[in-house]
């Protein structure tokens, strides 16, 4: 993993990726902004894995480039696809938004660009705006359904 620069390009790729997102769609421009000056930038290689089922839920990610795959470890030596992402997705609303321990693991099917919003910094902009908190709360809810009904 290396943490890339945020260029403007780059910035401009996430604002129009994110507005594609339920919970930034209603979000006006300012927000917006306080969101991208939290945001940092980071390449993946193939194989790599973005976070590890059991990890802490610290982060919330954007594909920006690439294809990544999302696994469920169901004993000692299997796993199970349950989806793969690719640009514009997201991922990590869960276990952001509840602190709890991550319910897959997402690694890299090939070189990935991810954008990535920290616990901290999300905690920042959900005291600043509750609406944003309902949303993100919504998303985490039906995913979590969509993750129940997969089992």
């Amino acid at each position: 993993m290396n943490k890339l620069p945020l260029t403007d390009a780059d910035t401009l790729v996430f604002t129009r990726m994110v507005k594609k997102i339920n919970f930034f769609a209603s979000m006006n421009m300012g927000l917006l902004e306080k969101i991208l000056s939290r945001i940092n930038y980071y390449q993946y290689g193939a194989g790599e894995k973005v976070c590890r089922q059991g990890d802490p839920g610290d982060s919330f990610f954007v594909v920006a480039e690439g294809r990544l795959k999302v696994s469920v470890r169901e004993a000692f030596l299997f796993s199970r696809t349950l989806a793969t992402f690719g640009p514009g997705d997201c991922f990590g609303e869960m276990a952001l938004l509840e602190r709890k321990p991550r319910n897959a693991t997402v690694a890299c099917e090939e070189s990935s660009k991810v954008f990535v919003l920290a616990a901290d910094h999300f905690d920042q902009v959900l005291a600043e705006n509750p609406a944003f908190k309902q949303e993100i709360k919504k998303l985490a809810a039906d995913r979590q359904f969509e993750l129940d009904h997969k089992k």
